[in-house]
């Protein structure tokens, strides 16, 4: 862990540093997702599986194959539903070979799963990063996207939640005003040359991302898309290594 004083705004929590990165798996099946792990190979610890998964058949044997590799997993379900529904899945998933869950709602949903974590660890979801100020104007949500952002934060902290999911762009106001009590996990990490187009609004780059108190990194198209992912992540090791000693 990096030593820091009262303008550092980086992650204090003990990790090891190559799983600060973790990899979304959004592709069409189980079968692409072993291929890809299996490419990255020791370059990559920490993998996140969703929806597009989930729907394509094989969601937990992948989870499983996973753990027995030694990799950790992000299952990124997004639970929305009533309370009694949300506490029901997240104790269901907590007996599993998990590391990190996502959730969204209200507050009675988020301390529904704050109850029923176990040694899971609950993130729950801000505002996407797919999102920017129109889309929230579309939603009917009138206020700031920053204050926004650290008004759910708050309410995950005080519900029982150990993180949210949040663009690096918020993260500092999070750190000055929550400090480290709160996981950060942000997506939307982008390179700063050669940017492909995409539905990411709000992003940042990876040493961004950590010097702006980012935990972990998430990400996908940059690493799944390059012409070498392994590579790729690689590099992303690299970058991370310039703002973590170790």
């Amino acid at each position: 862990m990096t030593a820091l004083n009262s303008t550092d705004l980086r992650s204090q929590i003990s990790v090891p540093r190559n799983e600060r990165l973790i990899v979304a798996l959004d592709v069409a099946d189980a079968a692409e997702a072993r291929a890809l792990v299996e490419q990255l190979g020791d370059s990559v610890q920490f993998y996140k599986v969703g929806m597009e998964l989930f729907m394509a058949g094989g969601y937990f044997e992948l989870i499983d194959w996973l753990g027995a590799r030694g990799k950790k997993v992000f299952v990124d379900l997004k639970f929305f539903d009533v309370p009694e529904t949300v506490r029901s899945a997240i104790r269901a998933l907590a007996k599993r070979n998990v590391a990190f869950a996502t959730i969204h709602g209200n507050q009675a949903i988020m301390e529904a799963a704050g109850k029923e974590k176990g040694n899971l660890k609950v993130l729950a979801v801000t505002a996407l990063t797919s999102l920017d100020r129109g889309d929230l104007d579309d939603l009917g949500f009138n206020c700031d996207i920053e204050q926004l952002v650290l008004s759910r934060a708050r309410r995950a902290l005080e519900a029982g939640c150990d993180g949210i999911i949040s663009s690096g762009l918020e993260a500092p106001l999070i750190r000055q005003e929550l400090g480290p009590r709160i996981m950060v996990v942000t997506p939307g990490i982008r390179p700063v040359e050669n940017r492909v187009e995409d539905d990411q609004k709000r992003t940042v780059d990876v040493a961004q991302a950590f010097r702006n108190g980012a935990d972990y990194i998430v990400m996908g198209r940059p690493i799944r898309g390059a012409a070498d992912p392994k590579a790729a992540a690689e590099a992303v090791q690299a970058s991370i290594a310039t703002v973590f000693t170790q």
